[in-house]
């Protein structure tokens, strides 16, 4: 059956709208993926959907997934399109379902700090919305203004401020999910369950592959009081991965952690002459605790032959903190490229993999930056920036190829984690049956029980698919 025969079946259902002019096709073949920006400028669309359905109400969503399984029309749900990695983009045609009009009013519990929400729902006007109340998700993404909820949990992500106030997987309450026959799964723990292992994790970071998440239930904190921050200049490498394991071991828990190595030190700073590492940090909370947490953390860094920049240059961040434009401004130039890859180690691991992966990733690159950030008692995870002028987009688009391969290849043979929160998609995608060895076939056995049919969003991950590429 064909696309247009599944569509006619959905029609009248109510404040559905279903678009299949090549405008909107074409535009719902890309997200923010810098490779697949560069593909827009170069008008390739090679993951362009048949038709776009956006939908307003959650009881719409069984009735569109049991009709898509029953004909086998592929469905590939979609945010807001900020992934970096191609995850909503639809390898096999089909359908996109716009999820990002699924909004409704939050409902706030405050004796059990917990805000039920509509995965469509913005981060930013979720935080807003909180905030107004005195309360915050403490889950600050980059894309916060332009990602939805529903996007979080579907690529595991972590936010800014994780080491404080935890992951999305840590913020989880409940949520409801939809599976591809349309069949409802209310997940939760009330504060946490012991029977049986917690399904809510199976969803997290499965991309849409295994259901569709529309409810979300968030725990939520108090605005903290009292902050402080302060910026320090590091001797070396070696010096703030040392410190920063030393504060978090320390059962210290800073709401932001950020080392950059020296060549993004410059770019943090806004000083091409400054010389050294830098750190960021910021404790929040009452002020005799973040006081004393700032002391301690403070004494660990001087040890580590740090020295104190004040606290503007950590105040300067945060008001930037969400600003793309560099990296917009660059990829909209002819032959312009950029690329933020995450990855993760142990503390045992981490400076190898940053040292081997900028090293590796400098030839591909005008400017080749390091960040560390996300910290945990075992590890971290590692950014690498990279920006660059090719003669033009054709040789632009070549290199972010061989950036992938390189970045992927060498994290992986160091042992390292080829993603840390941005997920898979399609930029990891040939690497991840190898990353994950023989539990790659333990998620591709779940994926025939709970999706036979293989209807959503078919490919992703590496799981196998009846479908053939157009």
């Amino acid at each position: 059956m064909t696309t247009q025969q599944f569509l006619d079946q959905i029609q009248d259902l109510p404040d559905v709208c279903i678009r299949t002019d090549d405008a909107s096709r074409d535009t719902y073949s890309h997200d923010t993926w810098p490779v697949s920006t560069v593909q827009g400028k170069l008008k390739r669309h090679p993951y362009r959907p048949d038709a776009i359905v956006t939908l307003t109400r959650v009881e719409q969503v069984p009735r569109i997934l049991a009709a898509a399984n029953k004909v086998g029309v592929p469905v590939t749900a979609r945010g807001l399109g900020s992934s970096v990695t191609g995850q909503p983009l639809p390898q096999y045609g089909g359908v996109v379902l716009d999820m990002s009009k699924l909004v409704g009013d939050p409902q706030l519990d405050e004796t059990n700090l917990i805000v039920d929400v509509s995965a469509g729902m913005c981060g930013s006007d979720l935080e807003e919305w909180l905030n107004k109340r005195g309360y915050t998700t403490g889950n600050y993404p980059q894309s916060l203004a332009r990602s939805t909820v529903g996007g979080w949990l579907a690529t595991r992500e972590s936010g800014q401020c994780s080491s404080r106030y935890g992951s999305i997987e840590d913020l989880i309450v409940r949520y409801t999910v939809y599976l591809a026959d349309g069949t409802k799964v209310p997940l939760g723990a009330n504060p946490r369950a012991a029977v049986g292992p917690d399904l809510r994790q199976l969803f997290l970071g499965a991309e849409g592959t295994l259901g569709i998440v529309t409810n979300v239930a968030l725990k939520i904190f108090k605005l903290p009081p009292f902050s402080v921050s302060e910026a320090f200049r590091i001797p070396s490498v070696n010096a703030g991965l040392t410190v920063m394991r030393q504060i978090i071991q320390s059962g210290i828990r800073p709401s932001l952690v950020r080392f950059y190595d020296f060549t993004e030190a410059r770019f943090a700073l806004l000083d091409n002459a400054f010389e050294g590492c830098a750190l960021f940090l910021m404790h929040e909370g009452t002020r005799q605790v973040a006081e004393i947490e700032h002391a301690v953390s403070r004494e660990l860094v001087m040890a580590a032959g740090g020295s104190s920049l004040g606290s503007q240059p950590v105040q300067s961040w945060l008001e930037r903190r969400y600003d793309f434009s560099t990296v917009e401004k660059l990829m909209s130039e002819p032959g312009g490229y950029a690329e933020t890859i995450e990855v993760a180690h142990l503390w045992t691991g981490i400076e190898a993999l940053h040292r081997e992966l900028t090293t590796a990733l400098r030839p591909f690159a005008d400017h080749v930056l390091g960040h560390f950030s996300h910290v945990y008692m075992q590890g971290s995870s590692l950014y690498v920036i990279l920006l660059g002028h090719a003669p033009d987009d054709e040789t632009a688009a070549k290199r972010l190829d061989d950036i992938w391969r390189t970045a992927m290849e060498v994290t992986a043979r160091l042992g390292g984690e080829i993603s840390h929160h941005h997920g898979a998609g399609l930029a990891r995608l040939p690497y991840i049956a190898k990353v994950l060895g023989p539990a790659h076939g333990i998620l591709q056995r779940i994926k025939d029980v709970l999706d036979p049919e293989s209807t959503l969003n078919p490919g992703k991950l590496g799981l196998q698919t009846k479908y053939h590429a157009s």
